[in-house]
């Protein structure tokens, strides 16, 4: 595809689309965002992409959008309104398919769901395949990947499964449990979609993608404990519909209770790959499940850290009363001071935290928790720092661990104490008018009910403690 024509994104601010953005941007091809807030993506785009605002449900918005572009994504649905999501995306597709026909738009490309249409399909199913069609009336190529559930941290499939996972180690398993699907890892929906520009014109064709392994729901639940090291015992029950499953859904994972249930519903039907024909068209080859997963897990890592917690927590909305905000399998911790000082100044404290400085706010439970940590084999408080100022990754600091540092600006730390999962602890100062905000973040990635348990029966003391900190930050660097 000529570098020159223009893209068009939609759903720039979502799942896929925000991953597929910086990719086309790295390839040099001119890309157009369409969103109906363009402040979410401030900061966050290359140079030369363009934002524009619009809304699929407001016809007269989209021509503007859409004029000059060759190739459009098409990656919207409704599921999380508390409308008629059917409805509204069937608007939304028609409406987009006019303003494309209008514009010329030559090819369009389009995320949809697998499932026979000869099945009952659910509405969820149903309505990825109606957009599809509708897609089509555009009179331009339209490009159609369907897909089963996409393994990757933060999709809504994976997040589920991660949550029943992580959440009960005992598994009441209807039927539909037991349905086969055939995932695939988001970095392979990526490359199909990348490899979906250079299709040859034509005809509009569907295309089906999966992984090479048709499996169970409830083998990918099994895989994914068996990764994290947790014994999960599975027991088939011939009843609980998918029905009753989204309510149980929804109290065990509240966050997803609207749009999970109506996933949950269309679990009944197989999704499995029936048509080769795309592994004729693209070069891709999907990973197995175990891969995918893995590198989801492993991914969440760099993912996270690379996260500003300012723009993510903004994003997740109020933060609870108590507990904090959950990302993915991981509990975050976090609060911000505006502090009158340069920024060289506000990360000077931070930078000397630890050793004899301490960590100022309750070091005699500092040290409680190191010798209880020695207690159990753990390393406790007894290593110090190798240097009162100087900082480098891969450094200890009594028990953290050093995982990233920039002068003036980012301590992260990695706890090596012995606990029911992975912890962090995070110290950010940023610029801002007449002088610096410093956000302290603190990360736990429970491990099972146990790690459950140890962060929100110990949630209170830690609330205590990383408050006080960052007071007492703040106070240290006003007297340098």
């Amino acid at each position: 595809m000529p570098l020159s024509r223009l893209i068009l994104l939609t759903g720039a601010t979502g799942y896929v689309g925000g991953r597929l953005r910086p990719r086309l941007e790295d390839r040099g091809i001119p890309v157009r965002c369409l969103t109906r807030r363009p402040q979410s993506l401030e900061g966050e785009v290359a140079q030369p992409t363009q934002v524009v605002r619009g809304d699929l449900l407001d016809r007269a918005s989209l021509d503007a959008a859409l004029q000059g572009v060759d190739t459009a994504y098409y990656f919207v649905h409704s599921m999380g309104n508390q409308s008629d999501f059917e409805e509204e995306d069937r608007t939304a597709a028609q409406n987009f398919a006019d303003a494309a026909k209008a514009a010329g738009v030559r090819r369009i490309i389009y995320l949809g769901g697998l499932g026979e249409s000869d099945q009952h399909l659910s509405k969820h199913l149903r309505s990825r395949q109606e957009t599809g069609a509708v897609l089509r009336t555009s009179g331009a190529q339209v490009i159609e990947l369907r897909a089963s559930i996409i393994i990757g941290s933060g999709s809504l499939s994976f997040e589920l499964i991660r949550a029943l996972v992580e959440r009960l180690p005992v598994m009441i398993c209807p039927k539909w449990v037991r349905v086969l699907a055939q995932p695939i890892a988001i970095e392979d929906v990526l490359a199909y979609l990348l490899q979906s520009l250079e299709v040859p014109d034509g005809a509009s064709q569907v295309f089906e993608i999966g992984g090479p392994d048709q499996v169970s729901y409830g083998d990918i639940m099994q895989e994914y404990a068996r990764q994290r090291g947790l014994k999960r015992f599975m027991i088939s029950v011939p009843v609980l519909t998918p029905r009753l499953s989204s309510l149980w859904l929804g109290l065990i994972t509240p966050v997803y209770a609207r749009t999970g249930r109506k996933l949950v519903e269309s679990l009944r039907n197989p999704t499995l790959v029936r048509d080769k024909t795309a592994d004729t068209v693209f070069t891709v080859q999907p990973r197995g499940l175990s891969e995918a997963i893995e590198r989801a897990l492993a991914n969440e890592d760099r993912e996270i850290a690379e996260t500003r917690w300012s723009d993510a927590l903004s994003a997740a909305g109020p933060a609870r009363s108590w507990g904090g905000v959950t990302f993915g399998s991981r509990i975050v911790d976090s609060r911000t001071a505006r502090v009158d000082l340069p920024p060289a100044q506000a990360f000077a404290p931070i930078q000397r935290i630890g050793g004899q400085v301490g960590w100022y706010y309750g070091d005699w439970l500092w040290r409680l928790r190191g010798f209880l940590d020695l207690l159990v084999g753990g390393v406790g408080v007894r290593r110090g720092r190798h240097h009162p100022v100087e900082v480098r990754v891969g450094d200890t600091l009594d028990f953290w661990r050093v995982e990233q540092f920039e002068p003036n600006h980012l301590l992260r730390l990695r706890a090596e104490m012995k606990l029911p999962g992975r912890a962090w602890l995070e110290f950010e100062v940023t610029p801002a008018e007449h002088g610096s905000v410093i956000r302290q973040t603190a990360e736990f990635d429970p491990v099972g009910l146990f790690g459950l348990f140890y962060w929100y029966g110990l949630y209170p003391l830690h609330k205590l403690v990383f408050r006080g900190m960052l007071r007492g930050i703040v106070k240290a660097g006003s007297r340098e």
